[in-house]
């Protein structure tokens, strides 16, 4: 699984959103896969996905603050 560049997604709340479900889903894949053999490969994956939807909730957060101050 590669990463997702953060800056293709510009300051569009959809597509931010959309981004974190595709990595919501990659998460329960790699919780699957986890169980089913427990190797530090997959917990690096998943401590990977759960850095990227911290900087997408920063980059979601930064966007919804950004359309409320054009609101303003």
């Amino acid at each position: 699984m590669t990463g997702f560049s953060l800056s293709s997604h510009g300051d569009d709340p959809v597509q931010i959103v959309r981004t974190i479900a595709r990595i919501a889903q990659m998460l329960i894949e790699l919780r699957d896969e986890y169980v089913d053999r427990q190797r530090d490969d997959a917990l690096d994956q998943i401590e990977r996905r759960l850095d990227e939807l911290h900087a997408l909730r920063e980059q979601l957060k930064a966007s919804r603050e950004a359309d409320t101050d054009d609101e303003g």
